[in-house]
């Protein structure tokens, strides 16, 4: 064994290839804890639950949940309540962060522009954007419409000020040498401004998918008839927990999907990251 030792020490190949192995092994435990760790606690809830130590009105056991997950899935009821929410989430998110990318990168370069509006956007932003929920109905309507505006005012705001803090913290070497080389504005833009900023604006357009969840659940439990959040209210008020908890389970995933497709974009259009 140790002259076995040895021999990978003296011999630069098999030292990398030891290493490889060892970080091989490290990812594999990680993700064996990443998985192993929300199955634990499951199974301690069905046994809680099954045994009585937990009220099973309140936390009904997994087992029942999921069956539940299943009924509702083969009615279409689930599926019908998904298919709404994710319309609203991705128009509402999609209209909050085109406009506010634009705004964002237009105040990040033009500092007239940043002094004007920043202190428009500070103002509006610490209000809630369900609390503008009915001046929203009062201009939209109770449709579908108002529903998308108040995910897409609730996305706005932390797009639109990590993108002006992504522009006006690119390195200013690079600004200096896009001007020394005679960069137009066309060049500037597209090979420094939005290159440089979307580190951080990423990170915005991360915080605002969440926003964008959090938002439609609450929309919809105050003023719809379908989608998630309607689901997860109603079945509440008729204490059909295990419905409430599919719901949850839900939303759940949905967060956890879309922050990793979003990472997945951030590893491809940053690979130097």
């Amino acid at each position: 064994m140790i002259h076995r030792a040895k021999e990978i020490r003296d011999d630069p190949v098999q030292m990398e290839r030891q290493e490889w192995k060892d970080r091989r092994r490290r990812q594999r435990l990680k993700q064996l804890l990443t998985v192993s760790s929300p199955v634990f606690l499951l199974l301690l809830w069905e046994c809680f639950s099954r045994m009585g130590w937990m009220d099973a009105r309140f936390f009904p056991p997994p087992s029942a949940i999921l069956y539940t997950f299943w009924e509702l899935g083969k009615s279409g009821e689930l599926f019908h309540h998904i298919g709404i929410s994710l319309f609203r989430i991705g128009a509402g998110f999609l209209m909050g962060v085109i406009p506010a990318v634009a705004v964002g990168l237009f105040m990040g370069l033009y500092s007239p522009a940043r002094h004007v509006l920043s202190p428009l956007i500070m103002a509006v932003m610490p209000i809630p954007t369900l609390a503008l929920l009915p001046i929203i109905i009062i201009l939209f309507g109770v449709g579908e419409v108002s529903k998308i505006v108040t995910i897409a005012g609730s996305v706005f705001f932390p797009v639109v000020i990590n993108t002006v803090a992504g522009v006006t913290n690119i390195d200013r070497i690079y600004l200096d040498v896009a001007k020394n080389y005679g960069a137009g504005s066309k060049q500037f833009f597209f090979k420094i401004a939005l290159p440089g900023s979307l580190p951080v604006m990423l990170e915005g357009i991360q915080m605002g998918q969440a926003i964008a969840l959090l938002t439609i659940v609450a929309a919809e439990m105050m003023g719809a008839n379908s989608g998630i959040g309607y689901l997860i209210w109603t079945s509440y008020k008729a204490f059909l927990l295990k419905e409430m908890y599919v719901g949850l389970i839900v939303i759940s995933f949905f967060g956890y999907l879309f922050s990793v497709l979003l990472r997945g974009l951030q590893v491809k259009l940053l690979p130097w990251r």
